[in-house]
């Protein structure tokens, strides 16, 4: 996958390559656990004795502890450090998963108080994205000319632990039973934990580290969640921010509930759900790729835009479409692809977006922008819905709208030079170690 020898500050290519595939799996676990909870919380209630109603009340509460959880992850990695951070995360979704098999059936305040912490899952991606914006710059220009496609190659990781979530959901559930299938997401995550230990440390939070006591005022004052809204770096942050929480508008009504909505407007029976999870998932991964590389050549804020505008489109044309299968679907899955596929140069951007002493602090806000996004989308539809207004409406407000006004939004984002990253931190490094 990188074909070097050595990289700056003694970062090699193996060392970049082992980051690569620990960073990927720890990803694929952590959505693992993630998307697991939804697929069994139908069965929890049944269990529970839990109606329709609760449980989607019980996931919005939840969503608001994960996103808490999230949030608090990233000033948490700016102090100790990406790899501690990696391993923090990792291990957070495994206590998730374990807890949440010994303690679910205790009552819906509890299940709250455990599953809140899979926002230790949730905040793996940014912290990836932190680490490894830094990682490939730090490398030779071969690598750090794809450095974007290769992060894609990571980003990647959620149809993958998705579809996984789902196929073994399907294979264990009916002789370990949903209590066994949450103990059996931990696993993973414990040995992904022991492969972690061996990363290093990148070299930008190596130069943050030796240079801390040396600081300028400015720079010591640039820290926490109070720094990400200072200086120039505030731009950033609202517009980043605003940008994500107004496109999980989108995700929460066209990929969360997307089948609800296609049922509902074209009176589409899916026979079999597991096709149409397969064939989204299977789209986004793809999206993933293409746009990963995209952002290489266009730069990632334009592939962004450029998706995301599209995709408000496709969602729009399928919302008002004819009633007939083949273009619904055909139109699903492109909304899916230029939706989902950005979030690979998405992440990456705004790993490249904050400087290292607020990277992981920034890239944790912006992302915790996602869940409360999904509980506005959630209300608004509600409240739509119970008005008399149709899911056509509902889905064209909450949906397709704010979609198409994120790829807007993003454009007003400062644009990150990739050489921005790098270079005058390394060089400190290099001073420091001399």
């Amino acid at each position: 996958m990188i074909e070097t020898t050595e990289s700056t500050a003694g970062m090699s290519a193996k060392d970049v390559r082992y980051a690569t595939w620990v960073t990927l799996f720890a990803w694929i676990f952590a959505v693992y656990d993630f998307i697991l909870f939804g697929t069994l919380l139908p069965e929890i209630g049944r269990h529970e004795g839990w109606s329709t109603a609760f449980q989607a009340e019980l996931a919005t509460w939840i969503a608001v502890g994960t996103a808490v959880i999230a949030l608090l992850v990233g000033p948490a990695v700016d102090r100790m450090g990406r790899r501690n951070g990696i391993i923090l995360t990792v291990s957070g979704a495994a206590v998730c998963s374990a807890l949440t098999a010994v303690g679910g059936g205790l009552g819906s305040l509890v299940l709250v108080l455990i599953r809140s912490l899979g926002g230790f899952g949730y905040a793996e991606q940014t912290v990836n994205a932190t680490y490894l914006s830094e990682l490939y710059a730090s490398a030779p220009a071969s690598v750090a000319r794809r450095r974007g496609f290769l992060y894609s190659l990571v980003q990647g990781g959620w149809p993958i632990g998705a579809l996984l979530a789902a196929a073994l959901t399907a294979i264990l559930l009916p002789h370990i039973g949903w209590q066994g299938c949450f103990i059996f997401a931990a696993l993973p995550s414990l040995v992904i934990v022991v492969f972690a230990r061996k990363l290093k440390e990148s070299p930008q939070f190596v130069a943050h580290r030796l240079k801390h006591a040396q600081a300028t005022a400015q720079n010591r004052d640039l820290h926490g969640l109070r720094g990400t809204l200072q200086g120039p770096t505030r731009r950033t942050t609202l517009v980043l921010g605003a940008a994500f929480l107004l496109n999980w508008f989108g995700i929460q009504v066209f990929s969360v509930l997307g089948t609800t909505v296609i049922t509902d407007v074209h009176h589409v029976s899916f026979e079999n759900s597991l096709v149409v999870l397969i064939l989204s998932n299977l789209v986004g991964y793809i999206g993933y790729l293409a746009f990963g590389f995209l952002g290489d050549r266009i730069g990632r804020r334009n592939a962004i835009a450029l998706g995301w505008t599209i995709s408000g489109l496709l969602f729009t044309a399928m919302l008002y479409a004819p009633h007939s299968l083949g273009p619904v679907m055909a139109l699903y899955s492109l909304g899916l692809f230029f939706l989902i596929g950005p979030y690979a140069a998405l992440l990456f951007f705004i790993g490249e977006s904050f400087p290292t002493t607020i990277r992981a602090t920034g890239g944790a806000l912006v992302a915790a922008m996602g869940p409360i996004g999904a509980i506005l989308a959630g209300l608004g539809a509600t409240y739509l819905l119970n008005s008399g207004a149709t899911w056509q409406l509902a889905a064209f407000y909450f949906g397709a709208v704010p979609c198409f006004v994120s790829g807007l939004l993003i454009c007003g984002a400062p644009k990150a030079s990739p050489q921005d990253v790098p270079s005058p931190e390394l060089g400190d490094v290099k001073e420091s170690l001399a």
